[in-house]
Formats: structure tokens, C-alpha cells, sequence
């Protein structure tokens, strides 16, 4: 990426951030101790950290970091030092400092990429944009978590009709497929690289992911009551945290509703079933008699071409995204209608395997053949084996962020993310 895009890059990313913490006050800044958000005054000084870390103050991966301009930032910020449990109780600068903080690391980034834009500085700087990038969406989740309203989002345009069925399954004959990333795929992480030959058997994927109206049909069937259904883990965490249905859910006057942000709403039965673990959506698929999709099978089913065409990056093509193909972010607040977006359908026929919401594959999250980490080696390093892959962004995700080999991980416990699933035959 040329100098000025990735000037652009940090600028989107902090106009998103700064809309995303901009209303927060008082004790909305810290918001109660829970394991899956961080406290946002925290947050916001550890991009700010993070940023200055890795554009500014490292020298060489053998060298000494210089110090920051910010004193004790790396006692208080450092997220691979300082424990999650107990950054509530650190001595945090205010909000006003924390943003200056924030503009003045900005500034000199910028400042540094018109006279110095080296490889290394493109690359670090690009890998501080989406990491800010990732942190806004986890924003987003913080914000439905504890209920504040919903940030101050641009919509581009309406989205798309649900403009054809997307129902059934696609026949994907399988293959030989490469998965994961090659080296001119530009900026990838550790754990997208590098592609090795897998060899994929035939199998039939669902066109569209599972609805709220399909997901309904469970609940009301017992599912969450039924162990015959779960695993012994996941009926091990149903039973300690007593759900009996997803998570931002209610019944009121024998219809569901559901929270978006601060507000109900009467559950949309065609739209995406959102905010469900992986868990759930195994016992989903005992239910019905279908499965949850291999790592590999949605990624061939997302990228790969007829006749040996070639892979793709996106599911339509290697076209950037666009509003007509993806609901990815500044285009809408939530999930969309399964049937929409029709021309970003895979060559296969599979409907929004990019955007709207995250999906759980069945894989536990495991380094490829041959792994090196990355100079950031805290990205993926600490989470292999504990974690559970999902694939293919989600109506929150920057659309510079997103791609086919993109693999997302979060513990199977997790229902705060904006996760749903499709399911296989």
C-alpha cells in the first residue's frame, strides 16, 4: 500500500473509534468486571500503546523499545503483561488525557509515513490499522453487551433486497484445494499462512446461515433442555449458565423479541441468527441432523472456482468489496435478511459467506504446517488449541480486514461476538 492509503487506513480506523467512545461517561468508561469485555477507558489507551509500540518506539526485533511519551504506558497497557482481571483497578489517566494520548501517537505515525515509509514501517503501520480495526468491532460488542445504545453509524444505503432464495444446499464436488494464504496475497496474519494442499471430499453446504425463524423451531422443541443434543462440555456450560435460549433473547406475549444495544425487538425470522456459541450451534446441529462445517470445506466452498479456475479472495471474485456484495461495516447496524445480497454469492452458490454474521466451523483454532510467528507473536500464538475457528467477518467488519483465508477465534463459551452459523449435510 502506497504511503498515503495507509495515512487513510489509521485515519478511517480513529474516526471509527472516536464515534465508537465519544458519548461514553462516567461509569460507562470502566463498566462492570467481566471476562469477555475490557474496561473502554483501558481500550482506548491500549491502541494508543499499541500503535506507538509498534510504529514508534521499536527500533529492531533485537533492540530495546524507546520509551514512550506517555510514562508507565507499558505498566498500564501492555495487554500480554497486564492480566485482564485486573485492568479495572489500574490508575488510569482520564478520558481527556487518553485521547490526547491517542492523537499525539496519530499525529507522529502520520508524520513518520510521509518521510520514513520503509517496509517495515508500511507493514507495522498496517498491522496497527486492523488491529485497530478489530478493536472497534470489539467496541461494538461491548457497547450490546452492557446494554448502552448503538454507536453513531453512517449507512452507505439501503441494504440489499433479499432478492432471491437462498435456501438448501450447495453439491461441492471437493478436490485437491490449497488452503489458507500464498505469499502475494498482501498483508495477512501468522495464522492464515501458508497455504498446503488438503484434499477436500465431496459434501453439501448450506446455501444461506441458519435463522432466527430456524434457530426459533429449536428452542420451542426443547432443544436447550434436551442433553441428548449437546456434548458433555457444551451441556456442562448450558446447565451452569442456565440458558434456555440465546442470549439477547425474550419472550413477550408469546412472540421473541430481541435486544439490539438498549432496545427490543420483535425477532426478524428471516434474518441471521445472531449471538450464539459454539455450543449452541452444535446442539443446533444435532437437532436437525447436520453438522457444522470443517475449517477446510468452508474455505473451499467460499473460494474455490469450478474446473480449477482459480482461488478467489471473496467469495464473487477478487473485486473489492462493495455494498452490492457484503454487509460489512458503514453499511448497516445489524444482520441482514439470509436471501440478500445475491451478487456476492460463492461460485457454488453459498449466500454471504463474507459479512453479516461470523460462523462457527467445527475445527479447534490450530497453527498451520510449518507456523512461524509473527513479529506480533501475541496475535495468535497464546490461543491455539483452546479456541474454536469462525470464518467470514460480520455487518461490523471493516471491509479491509476481511478475505476467504481471514480466520477469526473466540473460546466456545463466547455469545457476546457477532457469530452465527451455516451447517453441512
Amino acid at each position: 500500500m502506497t504511503a498515503r492509503a495507509l495515512q487513510q487506513q489509521l485515519r478511517d480506523a480513529r474516526t471509527r473509534t472516536l464515534a465508537l467512545v465519544a458519548d461514553l461517561s462516567g461509569s460507562q468508561l470502566l463498566g462492570p468486571r467481566m471476562a469477555i469485555v475490557n474496561p473502554p477507558l483501558w481500550e482506548i489507551g491500549h491502541l494508543a500503546w499499541f500503535q506507538e509500540r509498534w510504529c514508534l518506539r521499536r527500533v529492531s526485533d533485537t533492540q530495546p523499545l524507546l520509551p514512550s511519551i506517555m510514562p508507565q504506558a507499558d505498566l498500564l497497557y501492555d495487554s500480554s503483561a497486564v492480566a485482564h482481571d485486573t485492568r479495572w483497578d489500574l490508575r488510569l489517566p482520564g478520558l481527556g488525557v487518553t485521547l490526547e494520548y491517542l492523537d499525539a501517537v496519530l499525529d507522529r505515525v502520520l508524520e513518520r509515513l510521509e518521510g520514513q515509509a520503509t517496509p517495515d514501517v508500511r507493514y507495522f503501520t498496517e498491522l496497527c490499522a486492523l488491529h485497530e480495526e478489530m478493536h472497534c468491532e470489539a467496541f461494538s460488542y461491548t457497547r450490546q453487551t452492557l446494554g448502552y445504545p448503538a454507536p453513531t453509524q453512517q449507512k452507505s444505503r439501503e441494504l440489499a433486497s433479499a432478492d432471491g432464495i437462498a435456501t438448501g444446499d450447495a453439491e461441492v464436488p471437493g478436490g485437491p484445494f490449497m488452503l489458507g494464504a500464498v505469499p502475494d496475497s498482501g498483508f495477512v496474519f501468522d495464522n492464515e499462512k501458508w497455504a498446503f494442499e488438503a484434499s477436500v471430499a465431496p459434501f453439501r453446504i448450506a446455501h444461506a446461515c441458519v435463522t432466527n425463524g430456524e434457530f426459533e423451531a429449536f428452542v420451542e422443541d426443547r432443544g436447550y433442555e434436551r442433553r441428548e443434543l449437546w456434548s458433555p462440555e457444551g451441556w456442562a456450560w448450558r446447565t451452569l449458565s442456565a440458558a434456555s435460549h440465546p442470549v439477547y433473547w425474550r419472550k413477550e406475549s408469546g412472540r421473541w423479541h430481541v435486544r439490539r444495544y438498549d432496545e427490543w425487538q420483535r425477532l426478524a425470522v428471516n434474518t441471521a441468527v445472531m449471538h450464539v456459541n459454539w455450543y449452541e450451534a452444535s446442539a443446533y446441529c444435532a437437532w436437525a441432523g447436520r453438522r457444522l462445517p470443517r475449517e477446510v470445506e468452508w474455505e473451499y466452498a467460499a473460494a474455490a472456482s469450478p474446473a480449477g479456475a482459480g482461488k478467489r479472495r471473496f467469495p464473487w471474485g477478487n473485486d473489492a468489496p462493495e455494498p452490492r456484495y457484503a454487509n460489512l461495516y458503514g453499511l448497516s447496524d445489524g444482520p441482514a435478511d439470509v436471501a440478500a445480497f445475491a451478487a456476492g454469492d460463492s461460485a457454488w452458490g453459498c449466500r454471504q459467506m463474507i459479512g453479516n454474521v461470523w460462523e462457527w466451523t467445527s475445527d479447534a483454532f490450530e497453527p498451520y504446517p510449518g507456523f512461524v510467528a509473527d513479529p506480533y507473536g501475541e496475535y495468535s500464538l497464546p490461543w491455539f488449541g483452546t479456541h474454536k475457528v469462525l470464518r467470514g467477518g460480520c455487518f461490523a467488519t471493516r471491509a479491509t480486514l476481511i478475505r476467504n483465508t481471514w480466520r477469526n477465534f473466540y473460546t466456545p463459551e463466547r455469545r457476546d461476538v457477532y457469530a452465527g452459523f451455516r451447517t453441512c449435510a
